[in-house]
């Protein structure tokens, strides 16, 4: 039977990656997490090395994805020393320890590898990351290559999906702002209209990443690099004007036209798919369709969390 070790399963990428392999029968999933740990996710802490080649001994599997990570660039900016932890050295241990036990490993990484200046950007275009984060993400892609040849770096762009808690995507985050400012005598919203970005649904990247693990299961393994994203161009005021539609919020949004993030971010790293196109890999979930899915499964939540 192929096992497949989902590290950070209760994260976002890791939560739909975990449903959607659930749908093969046929493979033994087994899932992680550190803080959320229980049910059915063991735990397992990334920074301890020791821990993980136990667990790779314990449990054997084929192949092993890397979900867990520090994705937030301003903590990255603010504790180098857990991006690094987490982002780097805990690739290399996890690959490290997936070559003795002969497992395929697949660690996801960034379009913020990029400058966002010249996209869109293929698999073998020079990286060159503008904040912490990035430099984070492209030292763990280099950690996971120099730890093995067996495996592969997805990288993706702007992230959203099922979530227990809005601040886990840089879209649904957006949601108090715009739901704020629908409120009467509420101030305008203050919108990003100057980073373009490309949404792409968790969904379709746990759909993706199934295709990959099929590919080394069949022993065709995609090694290397590979780019996943979503094909809508928008800035986070788009993001905000789709938000405030779908939840029929008349909602006041101002659009900014110049970065306000204080933490440096690139314009455009547009991520060029063709490879994973070109092997019959890929899904895209329409922007506005993954998003009533998304904001209608977390207002069930939490009204059922309420009751």
């Amino acid at each position: 039977m192929f096992t497949v070790a989902v590290i950070g399963g209760s994260g976002l990428v890791g939560r739909a990656v975990m449903e959607t392999l659930a749908e093969r029968a046929d493979w033994r999933v087994i899932g992680t997490a550190h803080r959320r740990a229980g049910g059915a996710l063991i735990s397992l802490d990334i920074r301890d090395a020791a821990a993980i080649d136990a667990f790779m001994a314990r449990t054997s599997p084929d192949a092993v994805v890397i979900a867990a990570a520090e994705r937030r660039p301003d903590v990255c900016e603010s504790d180098p020393a857990l991006a690094r932890a987490l982002n780097v050295d805990a690739v290399r241990a996890i690959a490290s320890a997936g070559r003795r036990h002969d497992a395929w490993v697949l660690s996801i990484s960034t379009d913020y590898v990029f400058d966002g200046t010249r996209p869109p950007y293929g698999v073998d275009d020079p990286p060159c990351p503008l904040n912490a984060y990035g430099r984070s993400k492209l030292e763990g892609e280099r950690a996971l290559a120099q730890a093995t040849d067996f495996g592969c770096m997805l990288r993706l762009p702007l992230l959203f999906g099922h979530t227990t808690d809005l601040t886990e995507s840089a879209v649904t985050s957006l949601v108090p702002a715009v739901v704020a400012s629908a409120k009467a005598g509420a101030p305008a919203a203050r919108m990003d209209a100057w980073a373009t970005r490309y949404p792409t649904f968790t969904g379709d990247v746990a759909y993706v990443i199934r295709g990959l693990l099929e590919r080394a299961a069949s022993g065709a393994a995609v090694c290397g690099r590979a780019h996943w994203s979503g094909d809508e161009p928008m800035t986070k005021f788009d993001i905000a004007v789709r938000i405030a539609r779908t939840l029929r919020l008349d909602a006041r949004l101002e659009p900014v036209a110049s970065s306000v993030d204080s933490t440096p971010r690139p314009r455009d790293c547009h991520l060029d798919a063709s490879r994973l196109q070109a092997l019959g890999i890929g899904r895209r979930t329409p922007f506005d369709d993954a998003l009533k899915w998304v904001l209608e499964r977390y207002l069930a939540l939490h009204s059922h969390a309420s009751t």
